[in-house]
């Protein structure tokens, strides 16, 4: 029997339920719907050969799946969008370009965009126009076909000490220069809550250009009720405010095994119950 649906569209990931489900990415699907789950994300879809990408988008409508974010383009290593590189641009510019036939195929709406790290010899407003310049460029590549962008701020604190795009009010200034619908905020709670806590507040600042949902708790970027944010509230006042947005589970499992994964079921339902 498949479970109640939830009140929000919270997205597993492949090899979140492999214990449970195995390793066949099919039966992950269908195990996660029966859980009443009623999106999926796929960080890795681009890598995946192009057959089993078609093979996952044919069984999505079919278990009533929305699909959620894959990576369009991210760097951890080297300067992009806020740099003045030009062949670090293009090569930008090539991946919105591939990530538009990988959105066509697997049926996505939304990309991750991560705009890699900031430059050490360049001011801070200078690398924002930068950005700003580059987004609208990768638009114009995106409008046709309706896929939006969603810019990632992460924390600098615990996992990237150089990423250009940290704080979501950065995040906000850049979506509202570049004033294009197909480019919105990615905003991952768990990111957000090291950079600047305060959380329901920094989301109805940012509301008018947030897209796309992330989460996993802190510490330890694993499922709700395993750390010091109240998921139950945040899901709430996100609920409040629209039930349309997906929110993508980019965390790990506190515990192994399928009683692990068990209790990542039980942690959303418990932050579901409001």
């Amino acid at each position: 029997m498949t479970a109640k649906p939830f009140k929000l569209k919270y997205a597993p990931h492949f090899g979140m339920f492999k214990e449970s489900a195995g390793e066949d990415l099919i039966d992950q699907l269908k195990f996660a719907a029966d859980q009443g789950f009623t999106a999926w994300e796929d960080n890795r879809m681009g890598k995946r050969e192009i057959a089993l990408q078609e093979k996952v988008a044919r069984e999505m409508p079919k278990l009533k799946l929305e699909m959620g974010v894959f990576v369009a383009t991210a760097t951890f290593e080297h300067v992009t969008f806020a740099g003045n590189d030009e062949a670090a641009r293009e090569k930008a510019l090539g991946e919105m370009k591939a990530a538009v036939e990988i959105g066509k195929r697997v049926n996505a709406k939304w990309c991750t965009v991560v705009p890699g790290l900031y430059d050490l010899k360049l001011a801070w407003g200078y690398q924002s126009a930068n950005c700003i310049d580059l987004l609208r460029r990768c638009c114009d590549i995106c409008e046709k076909s309706g896929l939006i962008m969603v810019l990632e701020p992460l924390n600098r604190l615990t996992s990237h000490p150089r990423v250009f795009l940290a704080e979501s009010p950065h995040a906000f200034e850049i979506c509202k220069a570049v004033n294009h619908p197909c480019c919105k905020i990615l905003f991952d709670i768990f990111h957000q809550q090291i950079t600047e806590g305060n959380l329901i507040p920094n989301i109805d600042m940012s509301w008018s250009e947030i897209g796309y949902f992330q989460c996993g708790d802190n510490p330890g970027r694993k499922e709700p009720t395993t750390g010091e944010i109240n998921y139950r509230n945040v899901f709430k006042h996100i609920h409040s405010k629209s039930t349309a947005l997906i929110v993508g589970m980019e965390h790990g499992i506190s515990r192994p095994g399928q009683d692990g994964e068990r209790a990542v079921i039980d942690a959303y339902r418990a932050s579901d119950d409001f």
